[in-house]
């Protein structure tokens, strides 16, 4: 390979470290700082692509530093892909089984195939998001049987969600947001159960410090919550984003990750779960146990639904 050669392939290395590196950066100092950095921050793993053609290229270019440079990002994608936040078993007794199903249905288009996934399924509790006015009525007349307890937040287009149940509920004051964010205390065989549905605002160019402040507002209400707590819905952000991190730093588990899929994508479903990026959890207080988790697809949605298994143990 020619000198010149050579010298183009440093400073194209030189450029994609220089990309990397400035996400990984941010990751580092745990900001999600500004546009492109949040969107950027969802797809995290993926940063291993650049970066291995980046050594390629280093190798070819002969280029000593660039490798050093290369084998440090890869080392901090390697510590910050392992999951985040706390883990383990509840060792109390247990007091209930019941699975849990979040689902965003996309302005409503993908309430159809939710219906047929809850009647194969049959989860007990169903988090919606982006379920306006015609998808609450469907979900009424096509489930309003099985379903007989309802928390929900009338809206339409991305502003409406709901929370369907097969305990009984009593509705609480919900969390504020630009979308609706309902929430309700369920009696689950006789212990109460707090629900919150989440749906923030997604990090768009120029609205980040909105999607950081509703993140903020179900981080502190997983902080003030005493009881047993079930969280869950589409959080737009993945366990690479500081603000998401900061839920899990209340105490929350993922449950997905309690059942061994802490990586798996729910968004977009069109490349999901081969590219993509895990922003659907249901986040659980210490008095749960997840023995299954499974991302499943929902037909004219750009979100895979999330049915997780969970147990309620005793605590204390």
């Amino acid at each position: 390979m020619t000198y010149s050669a050579r010298r183009l392939g440093a400073w194209c290395a030189g450029l994609l470290l220089a990309a990397v590196s400035v996400v990984v950066g941010c990751r580092a100092a745990g900001t999600d700082g500004v546009t492109p950095i949040p969107q950027v921050l969802a797809f995290l793993p993926w940063l291993l692509a650049p970066t291995a053609l980046a050594v390629f290229l280093a190798l070819l270019a002969r280029w000593r530093l660039g490798l050093v440079w290369c084998l440090a990002v890869l080392a901090l994608l390697a510590w910050f892909i392992r999951p985040y936040g706390p883990s383990g078993e509840p060792h109390g007794t247990p007091l209930a089984d019941f699975e849990v199903l979040t689902s965003n249905v996309e302005f409503g288009r993908g309430t159809g195939s939710l219906v047929t996934v809850i009647r194969a399924r049959r989860p007990d509790i169903v988090f919606v998001e982006e379920c306006e006015y015609t998808c609450q009525a469907t979900l009424r007349r096509e489930l309003g049987t099985d379903y007989p307890y309802r928390q929900a937040v009338e809206a339409g287009g991305s502003g409406g969600s709901v929370v369907l149940s097969r305990f009984p509920l009593r509705g609480t004051a919900p969390v504020t947001g630009t979308m609706g964010m309902p929430g309700a205390v369920a009696d689950v065989r006789g212990h109460a159960v707090r629900l919150q549905l989440a749906h923030p605002m997604p990090p768009l160019p120029g609205q980040i410090g909105l999607w950081n402040r509703e993140l903020g507002r179900l981080r502190d209400t997983a902080a003030a919550t005493r009881a047993p707590l079930i969280l869950a819905g589409d959080f737009n952000a993945s366990q690479d984003h500081e603000a998401f991190r900061r839920i899990l730093d209340t105490g929350l588990r993922d449950a997905a990750r309690l059942a061994g899929h802490d990586r798996t994508p729910s968004w977009p479903a069109r490349t999901a779960p081969v590219i993509g990026a895990q922003i659907d959890h249901v986040l659980v207080s210490k008095e749960f146990s997840a023995s299954d988790a499974r991302f499943l697809h929902v037909s004219d949605t750009d979100h895979r639904a999330l049915l997780v298994h969970l147990t309620l143990h005793r605590q204390g």
